[in-house]
């Protein structure tokens, strides 16, 4: 609910204190908005007309909130049931809106979990990402890819599950080079019984539930009864799994044994900026960590920063039952109450002063201390780059964010389009996109129509969300691939486009495509070249590296995914799951063309109208 209130020519103190009139005590949300309805900040209240009376005294503000007051030109209110609605609600406004005032966390993505898959009577276990929408078990979050990719490599010395999909199971005449390698039981070749694989898979999840002591001591007295019974193969195999199992437990680091689901958080903040760092405690392990770098200003106090953090932190995430925190918070009873809700069971937020709680603190902190002191290097140096790109290039003064574009095809097929953009803090990866080629009317390999068509998209929905500029998704630079052919496409784009003020620059490779001798080809002006011994010619070249290597990583997923495509996807009605279960039944896509009704009709998850349907659409293609 918006107010307006009756001299809308008024801003700051006096403009707050007209709303008081029309607010009671309620619990809500608050926001405050510049004269071009752009949001500055948003709060929560437990009651807003004592919230916003704040606003309206003249003194007493840090000079952070009292430019905030001097700006603001209206507000806009939303009432609540209870506290703990409103702060729920204020972080997914934050999260919206990113209001300038309020602290920012810039990288909030999904952390990926391993997943022991219920899909098929051989479980199989793999590294997941996003919705936990398919059936089996979940165990995480893990800081990274890295850390998920390092204990699935642990997992299958010591448990030799499988890691292949269902349709290459289904397919395997052999086994692969991981039964070579012993890091795969072959289940697909019937090398392990239904049953004995079924107990790895057992003690696998136990392993990762925590219960690694007494997994060992039970395969310690599985392998003393098989070499009692002369078993020695059998015996070999257990001595090789606890060794496996025994080198897990001695390089995961940090184990604490008093803690067994927690997330450890510490703040360090120095010269106006932040780091939080990150552990993931579960069963008992340390599951990696991960830093993060919230927006903040200099007059902003740690517990305000590790508040904000946290409700945007577990604002798309389940919280663990435990948050072990470097900084006491203001609202940790309304923090506690937000997130107990959220997870459906008690979460407790601790500030230890002693024991191994303040010892993973200490370690956490000293992280978020080193962290910090290195970004803030790499910024000073990454600062003083952008400030000699503009030197170079004659550009009005340092560019704040970088775009660079790039494209990759073969011979057309596949075609994807690339953006990558880097600031003062490098490379800002979640700011990346990759364009799907859509045009039906290009020539394939035609360069410069993708560069229209992904220029064109980039910059026509930048208009569309952003006229006036007011934000920093505006990119102050662009650097194409490409020479005086591409300069003059991208040229004509802008100008079709009503863009004439941002400047762009073309990278040529140069005299025999040789790294060192690369060109650069602006509008109107002479082609110029950097001495090879340049920074400046290093981070372009930088620049450019990463454009193309994300472009092709791109390319390459599209055509994987091509590659793994077949004719079933065509048909109505056959998602996934009916895929997996038509190519398991009949074992290629083509099978499934030439099998008659009454084939089809067996097959589990095909009745009786799906089976018509998959069979008029092969017979009705001739």
């Amino acid at each position: 609910m918006s107010e307006i209130p009756e001299n809308s020519a008024q801003t700051g103190h006096e403009l707050v204190q007209s709303y008081l009139r029309t607010l009671d005590n309620s619990p809500g949300v608050y926001r405050m908005l510049d004269v071009q309805s752009r949001v500055l900040y948003v709060g929560k209240a437990r009651a807003l007309k004592k919230r916003v009376a704040n606003y309206a005294n003249p003194n007493g503000h840090s000079p952070r909130i009292a430019r905030m007051i001097r700006e603001t030109a209206s507000m806009m209110f939303l009432t609540t049931r209870t506290e703990t609605e409103a702060l729920l609600l204020e972080q997914n406004l934050i999260k919206q809106l990113k209001p300038r005032y309020n602290v920012l966390l810039r990288d909030d993505k999904s952390f990926p979990n391993i997943l022991v898959s219920r899909t098929h009577a051989y479980p199989q276990i793999k590294k997941h990402r996003g919705a936990k929408t398919e059936k089996g078990d979940y165990f995480g979050p893990f800081a990274s890819a890295g850390a998920v990719n390092r204990s699935l490599n642990q997992l299958q010395r010591v448990f030799l599950l499988r890691n292949c999909t269902d349709a290459t199971f289904e397919s395997r005449t052999r086994p692969c080079l991981l039964y070579q390698i012993k890091r795969c039981s072959a289940p697909c070749t019937g090398q392990i019984s239904a049953e004995d694989y079924a107990a790895s898979v057992a003690d696998a999840m136990r392993f990762l539930k925590g219960d690694s002591t007494r997994l060992q001591a039970q395969l310690a007295a599985q392998m003393a009864q098989a070499s009692e019974a002369m078993e020695f193969e059998r015996a070999a195999a257990l001595r090789d799994r606890i060794r496996a199992l025994t080198n897990v437990q001695s390089v995961q680091g940090i184990n604490p044994r008093g803690v067994r689901e927690a997330d450890v958080i510490a703040l360090h903040m120095e010269g106006g900026q932040a780091c939080v760092q990150v552990f993931f405690i579960r069963a008992n392990q340390n599951w990696g960590n991960k830093d993060y770098y919230p927006r903040v200003g200099p007059d902003i106090d740690p517990p305000e920063v590790l508040e904000a953090f946290l409700g945007q932190f577990y604002d798309q995430k389940d919280p663990p039952p435990q948050l072990i925190l470097s900084h006491p918070i203001e609202n940790a009873d309304l923090m506690t109450d937000a997130l107990s809700q959220k997870l459906g069971r008690k979460v407790e937020i601790l500030v230890p002063q002693r024991g191994e709680k303040a010892e993973l603190i200490d370690g956490a902190l000293r992280n978020a201390r080193e962290s910090l002191a290195r970004r803030m290097a790499e910024g000073q140096a990454q600062s003083k780059l952008l400030a000699g790109l503009a030197d170079a290039l004659d550009l009005d003064g340092p560019p704040k964010r970088v775009e660079v574009y790039d494209n990759s095809h073969i011979q057309g097929a596949h075609a994807v389009g690339a953006m990558i953009v880097a600031g003062p803090d490098g490379f800002l990866k979640s700011q990346y996109r990759k364009f799907n080629i859509r045009g039906t009317d290009l020539t394939p390999g035609d360069d410069f129509g993708m560069m229209r068509e992904v220029l064109t998209r980039r910059f026509q929905r930048l208009i569309q969300q952003d006229p006036d500029r007011a934000t920093e998704a505006w990119p102050d630079l662009l650097l194409i691939d490409g020479g005086a052919g591409q300069v003059s496409a991208v040229k004509q784009i802008m100008d079709d486009l009503g863009i004439d003020d941002l400047p762009f620059i073309g990278v040529a490779k140069g005299i025999d495509r040789d790294q060192g001798k690369e060109e650069f080809h602006r509008p109107g002006q002479p082609v110029m070249a950097l001495p090879r011994n340049d920074p400046v010619l290093y981070f372009i070249q930088r620049l450019r590296d990463e454009a193309h290597r994300f472009a092709i990583g791109a390319h390459r997923a599209k055509r994987a995914q091509a590659v793994s495509a077949t004719p079933l996807d065509d048909i109505a009605g056959v998602g996934a799951a009916r895929k997996r279960a038509l190519l398991a039944h009949f074992g290629s896509a083509k099978a499934v063309a030439r099998a008659d009704l009454a084939d089809l009709k067996v097959v589990q998850g095909v009745n009786d109208a799906l089976a018509q349907k998959i069979y008029d659409h092969f017979h009705e293609r001739g």
